[in-house]
């Protein structure tokens, strides 16, 4: 086994050794003259692209001078302008500031004159405009002032006119239901007719609650019914309501005659209804008159009064 790896490693010695020799022997055999002009070539093309970096380097060279040629000069016209703009600007700002401190001068010489005679002017129209303001607000104030007075003097005497015809219309009323409740019944109907006097001078102002005065109305029927007894009372309650007292009292009217039956006819009597005027049949359509009704119908609910004649009747008076 050894004898054989010896043969070999000999063997493969001879090999290695000979290789190159072959090689060498067949490179000088066989030459290539396709290499020599490929060598020629790239020689050639060196040779351009080195002429072609000196010529550009040359070209480099020469724009970089001329461009620091020209920044240097530039910069230098630059600067010279700069201090030329400068020292004009210098002589200018002095001569504006010159210029404008004399004339800040006058102008300030003038305004004080010009202002000095503008206050004395205004001070007098001033003077002249606060006395014809005061002058008049003194004659607005006087008015008003009299025309508050007189107003205050309306409203009070109308204050005081309301709160005795209150008063009156109260006592009267009181005095009615003591005389019916005493059976004064003649006494009670003269207090009550004055009473109703009272209610009606006081209607226009809203002095008075229209239930109270159909209470007033109602008493009053009620104590004439009880004066005169049997069938008189109707003959003097339509004498009654002849009277013009009771002019402009229908709703106060129609209100009493709920709890008063009997005294329904008689105002129907008063007050009779206005019948509807006819209306031609060719005629062309027209809205429906408003039938005036004698009395104002309202229900036993919309009534306020208790069907007791002495039960709230200081509540009326009151309200």
């Amino acid at each position: 086994m050894n004898i054989i790896r010896l043969r070999i490693l000999m063997l493969v010695a001879a090999f290695a050794f000979l290789t190159p020799a072959i090689r060498s022997e067949q490179a000088q055999k066989n030459p290539r003259p396709a290499q020599e002009d490929r060598l020629k070539k790239l020689e050639d093309r060196a040779d351009a692209a080195e002429k072609a970096a000196t010529a550009a380097a040359i070209d480099k060279d020469y724009l970089t001078r001329t461009q620091k040629f020209y920044e240097s000069y530039y910069q230098k016209i630059l600067n010279t302008q700069l201090w030329t703009i400068a020292i004009v600007g210098l002589v200018l700002t002095g001569v504006f500031v010159l210029v404008a401190r004399f004339s800040l001068k006058m102008v300030d010489e003038r305004t004080k004159l010009v202002t000095a005679e503008a206050t004395v002017q205004m001070r007098n129209e001033y003077a002249r405009a606060i006395a014809k303001e005061v002058q008049k607000l003194w004659d607005s104030n006087a008015a008003d002032i009299k025309k508050l007075k007189d107003t205050l003097a309306a409203q009070i005497a109308e204050l005081e006119q309301n709160l005795k015809d209150r008063s009156d219309f109260e006592a009267q009323f009181v005095q009615g239901l003591a005389g019916g409740a005493e059976e004064r019944h003649d006494d009670s109907l003269v207090n009550f007719r004055q009473a109703l006097h009272t209610y009606k001078s006081g209607k226009s102002r809203t002095l008075f609650e229209t239930k109270v005065g159909a209470a007033t109305v109602r008493f009053l029927f009620e104590s004439l019914r009880k004066t005169y007894g049997g069938d008189n009372y109707v003959d003097k309650a339509r004498e009654e309501l002849a009277d013009p007292l009771y002019h402009g009292l229908q709703e106060e009217l129609a209100l009493a005659a709920l709890q008063l039956s009997w005294l329904t006819p008689l105002i129907n009597e008063r007050y009779p209804a206005t019948p509807e005027p006819a209306v031609a049949v060719t005629a062309a359509p027209v809205a429906e008159p408003r039938t005036v009704a004698p009395t104002r119908e309202v229900s036993l609910a919309e009534s306020d009064f208790p069907l007791d004649e002495e039960s709230d009747s200081c509540r009326l008076i009151t309200t």
